[in-house]
């Protein structure tokens, strides 16, 4: 329209009319209001109509429903449809007609919750894409509202292959599948992955149809376990055991690949129906074995690493892929029981012996003790009988003591060789594991490998002096040390010890001796041979009364024959101190103390 046609006035215009408030010929104002009223559309609070958009900007959006004036919805309840432009329609449910401003109050958000689960539920009926806003992390996925409802995307859920960073998909709108409902709990479950599977699906059968075992194709490593790494072929996923990664021992995948490195593997297998490939890393490289030193031979020192432990004995590798086991009988020329981490652990250097070498089964056993002499080729002239020696105890058995003298050198101290004078039921209660002990070797046996050892030897026999101490029928002071019911036990002079029956461990006044009392005892038997020395308390008192009856009846005799010969009475107690060579035994016990 032109500038004239626009400023020119309108010839038949009613200026009367104008002035009355008539601005249509034959028509009232209530009429106009009535005609306009109708044109407007017919809506009601608290319902969900469509309406258009008209305007967007960033904090709001501005929807025309027809109504006389447009409603205003803030832009976050539009965040999850990042394509809304002016001109669409979209669902709003009324809140109010008019607010105190006159303004339609408008909600698109409670439009969308009001048919949002009949929607949901709709799609997976149908199995139908829908679109979805990813709004936040949670634990073990994502939170995606879908038709204004908050569902769970599960991490595994999100794509093919793992995700790394989930942040990277906060604020985005994607398509989905609703592939679970809990009707109960209001729970929906959606599913960005399923959509992709189905196209893979086709990919992987094509792909599979394709393969041959041992043909080599290139692969990405989509993901590392503690088992091995899955290696994605272009649409479908081998495995490549943590055992095919390569020749030698691998204690982690991230030691040979890393996380989207592209490298050629090889097909060792595949199964259609279930969709599963081995797949292959170290067949590409020659074997270790095949290419060992080919003038290796057994007798031949090597040095390695260890690798692996076990009770049983050491993985060691001499070379990358190559290894050898140390049992534990070959690292050590003892003979004790003992575990392979007594002797080396993960990581060690060391050398070794071949021992046997089958390249064709690729088995090899080393040992280390072989780089040592063995002791018991010289045992003799090392350790001949008679000679004295200091030894480690090693343990305990009821018969005697174990003890090394050196590492590969055992012994055997028999109980009734520990002590000449102590009567010891276990050795425990004369030295203790880890301590040391003087020995004398009493016999080799060069077969079995065991020195038979004796401790008392070292000191001179008490016995020898004992024998004229503890004559028979004399009397010493002793201590009752331990009661048992065939007798007691009774601690003499000079750490000897003598046994007392029941019966002679009655006192004069009738009464038991009791634990630890100090009584005079008489020698009744003396066995130098056996080391036992039999004693009575009763047989004091008893002879001296037969004593007493003899001089009676000698006195009584006495009367009638005067000449008769006097009956010696007293009863002489033998003591220590009186005899030269018992005080020297004495020097020596108390030195030996």
């Amino acid at each position: 329209m032109s500038e004239e046609l626009k400023n020119s006035p309108i010839e038949d215009f009613d200026w009367d009319a104008y002035e009355k408030g008539e601005t249509q010929k034959g028509a009232s104002h209530e009429e106009l209001e009535k005609t306009y009223d109708k044109s407007l559309a017919s809506i009601k609070d608290k319902e969900v109509t469509e309406g258009t958009v008209i305007s967007i900007n960033k904090r709001e959006v501005v929807v025309n429903v027809g109504a006389k004036s447009d409603g205003i919805i803030p832009f976050n309840e539009f965040r999850y449809n990042p394509d809304l432009k002016v001109g669409d329609t979209v669902e709003v449910y009324v809140e109010s007609q008019e607010d105190r401003k006159g303004q339609l109050v408008l909600s698109h958000k409670k439009a969308r919750a009001s048919k949002s689960w009949e929607r949901v539920n709709q799609a997976l009926d149908n199995d139908e894409i829908i679109k979805g806003f990813i709004k936040c992390r949670t634990k073990g996925g994502m939170i995606v509202d879908v038709f204004g409802i908050e569902a769970f995307l599960p991490g595994s859920q999100i794509d093919v292959k793992p995700i790394r960073d989930y942040d990277v998909f906060v604020g985005k709108t994607m398509e989905f599948k609703v592939v679970k409902i809990n009707q109960e709990f209001k729970n929906v479950v959606v599913s960005h992955k399923a959509l992709i599977e189905a196209e893979l699906e086709q990919q992987r059968k094509e792909i599979i149809a394709k393969l041959e075992k041992g043909q080599v194709l290139e692969g990405t490593v989509k993901n590392i376990t503690a088992y091995g790494v899955f290696i994605d072929l272009g649409g479908v996923d081998g495995l490549i055991h943590i055992t095919d990664l390569s020749w030698g021992r691998v204690n982690n995948p991230n030691d040979i690949v890393e996380p989207d490195q592209k490298l050629n593997v090889v097909i060792l297998d595949f199964d259609e129906e279930k969709k599963r490939i081995a797949l292959g890393l170290k067949q590409l490289q020659p074997h270790p074995w095949d290419k060992l030193d080919a003038n290796l031979k057994v007798g031949d020192r090597v040095k390695g690493k260890v690798v692996v432990m076990t009770d049983y004995g050491a993985f060691v590798e001499i070379a990358p892929g190559v290894e050898g086991l140390i049992h534990v009988s070959e690292m050590s020329w003892s003979q004790h029981l003992r575990s392979a981490q007594d002797f080396m652990k993960v990581g060690d250097e060391v050398e070794a012996q071949i021992l046997t070498l089958d390249r064709d089964e690729r088995k090899m056993s080393l040992g280390i003790k072989q780089l040592k002499s063995d002791p018991w080729e010289t045992i003799e002239e090392k350790y001949p009988v008679g000679s004295k020696h200091t030894a480690k105890v090693r343990n305990f058995t009821n018969f005697g003591v174990f003890v090394e003298l050196e590492e590969g050198v055992d012994g055997l101290i028999h109980i009734s060789d520990l002590s000449w004078t102590k009567k010891i039921k276990h050795p425990s209660e004369f030295t203790q594991i880890g301590a040391d002990i003087d020995v004398q070797v009493l016999e080799i046996d060069k077969e079995n490998r065991r020195l038979s050892l004796g401790h008392k030897q070292l000191e001179e026999n008490p016995w020898d002096v004992f024998e004229t101490v503890f004559t028979v029928g004399s009397v010493h002071e002793g201590t009752i040390v331990e009661l048992l019911d065939k007798g007691a036990v009774i601690s003499l002079p000079y750490g000897v010890e003598g046994f007392a029956t029941p019966k002679h461990l009655v006192k004069e006044d009738g009464t038991q001796a009791k634990q630890d009392e100090k009584l005079q005892f008489k020698v009744i038997e003396f066995n130098k041979e056996a080391k036992r020395i039999i004693l009575s308390h009763s047989r004091i008192f008893e002879d001296e009364q037969r004593a007493e009856s003899r001089k009676a009846a000698a006195a009584k005799k006495a009367t009638k024959k005067d000449d008769a010969p006097a009956v010696n009475t007293n009863i002489e107690k033998t003591t220590l101190g009186d005899i030269s060579q018992l005080a020297e035994l004495k020097e020596k016990l108390e030195k030996g103390e």
